[in-house]
Order: C-alpha cells, then structure tokens, then sequence
C-alpha cells in the first residue's frame, strides 16, 4: 500500500516545486516594471536622467515629483471625477449584472437560450464608434458625466459570469422560498444575492477596473476641462511634460529633468488607489471567478 503512495507523490512533488518555482519567476518578471516605476518616481531627478536601465533601488531620494503632481488642481479634480464616474458605473453596472443574470438563469426562461446568444454575440461585434458616438450625440450626453457611465455600465463577460453563479445555485432553495410564499424579488435579495457575493464582489472588482483605468470614452465625448477624468488628465500631463522635455534649453535643464520624474509620479498616483482595494476583494476573488466561471 505504501508503494504506490510513494510513487505516485514523487511525480506530485515534483510538479508542486516546478509550479512554485516558474510562478514565483513569472511574479518577479511581472513585479520588476512596478518596482522600476516606484523607485524611479522618489529618486532624485537629475540622478535619474542620468541613470540607464532597471532601477531597482532610489538613485538618491527626492519627492519633488509627487509635489510638483499634487500642485496640479487638475489631478485632484480628476481624481474626484473619477471616483464619482467608477462609483456611479459600479453601482448601476452591479444592479444591472444582477438583475439581468439572475432573470437569465432561470431555466423555464422563454427564449432564454436565443437572449444569450444575442448578449454573447455583442461579445464578437458591436455596433463601432460612429454610431454610438450619433446614438450618444442624439441623447444629448456629449459633455456629460453619462456619457461616460451609461454606455460601459455592464459587461456582456461580467453577466455570463453572474448567470452561471446563479445557475450553480440549488433550485431547492427557490422552491422553498416559493412553498414559504416568498416572491421573486424576495428570492433574488434574500437568497440569491448572500450566497452570490463573492461573485459579486469579483464583478464589482471587473467594472472597478474597467472604468478606472478608462480614457476612450472620456477623451471622445467630454469637451470641458472639469469634467475630464484623471487617466485623462494624466495623458495631458505626460503630453505637456513632453513637449517641456523636447524644448528645453541648456538653461532649462531642471524641468527638463523635472518632467521626466513627474511621468514616473503620475503613473504611481493612478495606480495607487487599485492597489489599496485590491487586498480587500482578493479573498473572494478567486472563488468567484471560479465558481461563477465553470458549472458543474
């Protein structure tokens, strides 16, 4: 009995020490960019002008960067900007993800099958810019914080997700609730919605960082300066810093420096915040997408 225990965890063992040691490779290959940009933005600017290569250490130490980025009254608006459009995009994304797959899972659903091929089929092809840019024009959204909420609020992937998280739901549990004389709505946030929230909290993760990191739908339909969003106003810093650099004299050799620090700064201040949500949604991040990936 020992015998083939023993040859049959040798191989085990064997792909348990292979696994760990090619992804702890792939995690310090994927974490070396991070520390680069992190070490970069506190070093000193003129040590880092006249460094080449990785930093994986300050080259001096120097927060003039993060300084000359949070003078900028734009940076702060677009943050506020953002949040506000990330918050109300969650939200309504959320309610709608919910409502949508817990209606499209349920099997005596009429032509519940041939609605998911049509979700899924915008998955392929989409309607392109220009007409959603008339169909946005048309509602009168252009310079508009809606036109960057509404038209990203929901995912057809974040909905097929939620579907099947519902669908690995026992139906006993509704026909409980229904024999107990419990309505549909009641189901859905009694029931449904509690066991679901890991789930949940991985969609909510997904539309988090979808809209965070978006600039498209800022950049095409916002015109005033006040409503642009903070990847935004980043894309103008980098922009202008830029131009500082390509115009800068002998006698000018400060900002020239300057801005190249500052590049390295914003890219920190954007990231940041995900990096501080993130530890609080790990814990059901992998059991969400799992189970609201695979029915079984």
């Amino acid at each position: 009995m020992d015998t083939p225990f023993r040859k049959e965890s040798l191989p085990r063992k064997t792909f348990i020490v292979f696994n760990a040691l090619l992804l702890s490779v792939l995690g310090v290959i994927a974490l070396i960019p991070f520390v680069h940009v992190l070490m970069a933005s506190i070093s000193d600017p003129f040590k880092l002008a006249a460094n080449t290569g990785l930093i994986l250490w300050p080259k001096g130490f120097s927060l003039v960067g993060y300084q000359k980025v949070f003078e900028s009254v734009e940076i702060w608006r677009g943050y506020l900007n953002t949040i506000l459009y990330t918050a109300g995009s969650v939200a309504l994304g959320s309610v709608l993800t919910i409502f949508g797959a817990y209606v499209l899972s349920r099997r005596n659903l009429y032509w519940g099958n041939k609605a998911m091929f049509f979700i899924t089929f915008t998955m392929i092809f989409n309607g392109g810019l220009i007409p959603t840019y008339i169909l946005i024009s048309r509602l009168g959204w252009i310079d508009t914080p809606l036109a960057v909420i509404i038209p990203n609020c929901m995912s057809a992937f974040n909905l097929i997700i939620m579907r099947t998280y519902f669908q690995t739901i026992p139906e006993s549990l509704e026909e409980s609730a229904n024999l107990d004389g419990a309505n549909k709505l009641q189901i859905l946030f009694r029931i449904m919605i509690p066991l679901a929230k890991s789930s949940i909290a991985v969609v909510a993760l997904f539309y988090v960082i979808a809209q965070w990191n978006s600039y498209f739908q800022a950049m095409i339909y916002l015109r005033s300066a006040n409503l642009f969003t903070l990847q935004l106003v980043i894309q103008q810093i980098l922009l202008k810093n830029q131009a500082t650099t390509a115009s800068a004299s002998g006698s000018s050799a400060y900002v020239s420096v300057v801005a190249e620090l500052i590049k390295y700064c914003v890219i920190m201040v954007s990231i940041i915040p995900m990096l501080v949500a993130y530890p609080f949604i790990q814990r059901y991040f992998v059991s969400g997408i799992m189970v609201g990936a695979v029915k079984g």
